[in-house]
């Protein structure tokens, strides 16, 4: 017997990412196949984004075009502690913990404008300010400890604070405070979190870092789901190229949804049968 019927699990991607997993979203459901019936939904970093919107009921084809907050504040980018945060992680596999607390001590030194600006901006992209009925989890990294936690609507973190702290890359965007505590992006224990949909008859992962990171870390995390069926969906080659080489080029934002939208009747064909009845989809 499983605890959950489907989950979903969206991952880490940046800005181009964030679109595609939109696009691919919204192609699904015009082919049949709506991600935000999932029972479960784990949102980690960019993919946050979407499992806010799709957990709340909205249509993924609200972020066709990048949304702009009422202020239109653009991030303030430190490309200094940038460089040094992707310094440290390049070198983490030794001591991963260690390598995530140098990386919070990073982001609170790093000048990425305040905080509210970021939250406003995830409102803004989000659409919603309440957690949704359904579980949505939703991990980030404590700045002070490197250690990771899973908000949801019990965690006492506004919707909107939640999808900005899991954003919240060290150099990119500010640490965003909840209860008391500074938190940092999600995908800095892992790019999925994948291991946190548990026990799911049907589980959908969605990758946009796939290319990125050696497959054995996601084997890891799917054995660890224990799922009956899990299906994952990374970018094709058109939808790389669409990507460029910078995940969070802002100009790439709508091809790379579009790298979604087409890139969604494949993948709709794969799910359809497993998502409504469980059977194996080869």
């Amino acid at each position: 017997m499983h605890s959950t019927d489907r989950a979903l699990v969206l991952g880490a991607g940046g800005l181009v990412g964030t679109a595609w997993t939109a696009g691919l979203a919204s192609g699904l459901r015009r082919n049949g196949v709506d991600l935000g019936e999932a029972d479960l939904i784990v949102g980690t970093s960019a993919g946050a984004i979407t499992a806010a919107l799709l957990a709340t009921g909205q249509d993924p084809d609200r972020l066709a075009t990048p949304v702009r907050t009422p202020d239109s504040t653009p991030p303030r980018v430190d490309g200094r502690r940038l460089g040094e945060a992707f310094a440290v992680l390049g070198d983490a596999a030794s001591d991963p913990a260690g390598a995530r607390r140098r990386v919070g001590r990073i982001a609170l030194a790093a000048e990425t404008g305040p905080e509210q600006a970021h939250i406003a901006r995830m409102r803004a992209t989000v659409g919603a300010d309440q957690w949704p009925d359904r579980r949505l989890l939703i991990p980030v990294t404590d700045a002070e400890t490197g250690e990771q936690e899973v908000l949801d609507r019990a965690s006492g973190a506004p919707l909107p604070s939640a999808v900005a702290a899991s954003t919240a890359f060290p150099g990119i965007y500010p640490p965003i405070t909840v209860n008391g505590r500074r938190y940092l992006d999600g995908s800095l224990h892992s790019a999925t979190n994948a291991a946190l949909a548990t026990g799911s008859r049907m589980l959908v992962v969605i990758d946009p870092q796939a290319h990125l990171f050696p497959r054995e870390l996601l084997r890891r995390e799917l054995a660890a789901a224990a799922a009956h069926t899990a299906v994952t969906i990374e970018p094709d080659p058109a939808a790389l190229r669409a990507f460029g080489s910078d995940l969070n080029d802002r100009t790439a934002w709508e091809p790379a949804y579009q790298a979604g939208l087409r890139q969604a009747a494949d993948a709709a064909q794969r799910l359809r049968p497993a998502w409504t009845t469980g059977s194996d989809p080869g």
